[in-house]
């Protein structure tokens, strides 16, 4: 054994380059602000504080590496079609963004959208979520799974996988389906079309989730292969705990008091009620999926976007090429 190699252990084996929030900044270089205060504040999710210092230091530089991305990307595609001798439509860029119920995954996927679709070539940006793609309740509670939902056995992925192989095909008109939080079902014959973005965002818990390998080799797509390019979005257990139970509070006081709400009977009950309520949902279902399923594909993410208890991205790790 050569004794003068360095061992294991006292090597940088991370995959991933790691900055503060002010060494990513820098990174924005000469990336121009074409968002506007209001247009921030209308943004942002329910208890999701971003601020126009939030998206200067972390978005802007993050739209900066993610057009240099693209461009090489395409430049990509072409050089296979002009191997293949085909010629074929414009593949679209994916983006896929992760993370746990509370981190700002909404947010984070907004303020994306409006910031790539103002790229001096004027992209078409279109954004799901893979909420649509859930089974309806009634499918849902014939199978037992209202207390899974979210979990992987909760989505339609055969449906989810056909959506995003028509739209990586260049499809026109490719239908999802509507989720709505207000009724927390999907919509029955509600639809949303995607018609040859040129960019597309996917945002779910479960996007960068990869299943068992069949022992026979076989071909099992994933969602994640469909992407160009993957954040996740990670903040500690304690942090995520208060802000789910910070934002059904809020949603007490709001949302949920319209009868209509499928969480109404919560505004009828004592604040004390309330947060043992959202403290009993977070730790029985959302903790679990993230424990489960969510955290364990953080490192499968080409970047890491880390929030501290303001809410505000601290540390980014990006993944070495």
């Amino acid at each position: 054994m050569d004794q003068t190699a360095p061992r294991a252990d006292s090597m940088d084996l991370s995959p991933y380059r790691v900055f503060s929030r002010d060494e990513w900044s820098h990174l924005r270089a000469d990336t121009p602000m074409t968002l506007t205060a209001v247009e921030v504040n209308e943004l942002r999710g329910l208890n999701d504080p971003i601020s126009m210092a939030d998206v200067e230091s972390v978005y802007l530089p993050l739209s900066r590496l993610l057009a240099y991305y693209a461009e090489a990307t395409l430049i990509l595609h072409q050089a296979t079609k002009r191997f293949l001798g085909v010629e074929e439509g414009k593949t679209p860029f994916i983006i896929g963004i992760a993370g746990s119920v509370a981190v700002g995954k909404s947010t984070t996927s907004r303020i994306l959208r409006a910031l790539l679709a103002r790229w001096p070539a004027s992209p078409k940006v279109d954004l799901i979520t893979t909420d649509g793609f859930l089974f309806p309740n009634a499918v849902l509670e014939a199978e037992g799974l209202m207390q899974r939902k979210g979990f992987p056995e909760s989505f339609d992925r055969p449906a989810l996988l056909k959506f995003l192989s028509d739209i990586k095909a260049g499809k026109r008109n490719v239908q999802a389906p509507v989720y709505s939080h207000f009724y927390y079902d999907v919509m029955p014959g509600q639809t949303v079309t995607v018609d040859k973005p040129d960019i597309l965002i996917v945002e779910g818990l479960n996007v960068l989730q990869t299943r068992e390998l069949p022992k026979d080799g076989r071909a099992v797509p994933f969602v994640s292969d469909f992407f160009d390019f993957s954040v996740y979005i990670d903040a500690p257990e304690s942090l995520l705990e208060k802000w789910y139970v910070d934002r059904f509070m809020r949603l007490r006081e709001t949302a949920f008091r319209d009868p209509n709400s499928y969480f109404h009977r919560y505004s009828r009950i004592t604040d004390a009620e309330a947060v043992a309520k959202a403290k009993s949902i977070w730790t029985n279902i959302n903790l679990q999926n993230l424990r489960e399923n969510i955290f364990p594909t953080r490192p499968r993410a080409d970047l890491i976007l880390t929030k501290d208890a303001s809410h505000t991205i601290a540390k980014v790790a990006l993944r070495k090429i």
